[in-house]
């Protein structure tokens, strides 16, 4: 029997053309707070640096990231700049960051803040217990003295818990739960952005994604958390962080007296219903 191998070449490239394309299993990964490793943030300066801990990245590397930084009550940092921006979250305590001769605006829990490349300023923190969830597009993230400042063109926010605006469920079409708000911070729509979900006391629902990068970080409040990566639902409280990549569906109880705020990272849309 005589072959025709340019006939089977051919069928063989139409099978494969005509073959469904194999996707990557949708995955999660859940950090509760209370197993966090830290470290600090300036590590040559020991206890004297605020404490720090990647819950995604690698601040050293060149790369995205996504950290917990805690500060001691009192603590107030020199004039410096960053060599990359920066957004913040506050989840505990009051925190003021600004220009060095700014008078102080403490922002409670729930506050954001953006830190432009290059911008002279001053952080400082003065609460029981100060935490942060700071984020970072790329890196690595360095201080530098402020003789070295620049203008990246970027302008600094802050932006007060209380000057937040907040959209309900008759607002959002993604919001199909009653109670339930949000509020943009940053980014685009179509692409990588970030925002706020305010899940009210009684809450019984989910967050649907069909995200590649979807990155929650529980601000306020505690949640119990459950999906289909997980053998048991998991209590979750701030500073706690969910990720999934892929069609998922993250189930979120608030069996609390008061509303839960988790912040997200995605670059595409969600669902809460």
């Amino acid at each position: 029997m005589t072959l025709d191998f340019k006939k089977s070449a051919t069928a063989l490239a139409v099978v494969l053309l005509s073959a469904p394309a194999l996707t990557a299993e949708p995955t999660s990964k859940v950090v509760a707070v209370d197993d966090i490793e830290w470290g600090y943030l300036n590590p040559l300066r020991g206890e004297l640096s605020p404490g720090a801990a990647d819950l995604w990245g690698d601040r050293t590397e060149d790369t995205a990231t996504g950290m917990l930084v805690r500060f001691r009550k009192g603590f107030e940092s020199p004039p410096h700049i960053h060599n990359i921006t920066y957004r913040g979250v506050v989840i505990d305590g009051m925190m003021h960051n600004d220009d060095p001769t700014a008078e102080k605006m403490w922002m409670p829990t729930g506050s954001f803040w953006t830190q432009p490349a290059g911008e002279d300023h001053t952080t400082a923190a003065n609460g029981e217990v100060n935490l942060i969830y700071l984020e970072i597009d790329a890196g690595p993230y360095l201080v530098k003295p402020s003789k070295e400042k620049f203008d990246n063109g970027e302008r600094p926010l802050n932006l007060h818990r209380d000057n937040i605006v907040w959209l309900y469920d008759s607002d959002l079409h993604n919001l199909e739960a009653d109670g339930v708000q949000s509020t943009y911070l940053w980014g685009n729509t179509a692409a990588i952005n970030g925002s706020m979900v305010k899940l009210p006391s009684g809450f019984e629902g989910s967050i649907s994604t069909e995200a590649s990068e979807f990155r929650a970080v529980v601000i306020s409040g505690e949640i119990s958390y459950d999906s289909k990566d997980l053998e048991t639902a998991v209590k979750l409280g701030s500073g706690s962080y969910i990720e999934s990549e892929g069609k998922f569906t993250h189930e979120i109880t608030n069996s609390s007296n008061e509303a839960v705020t988790i912040y997200i990272r995605s670059d595409d849309k969600y669902n809460v219903k």
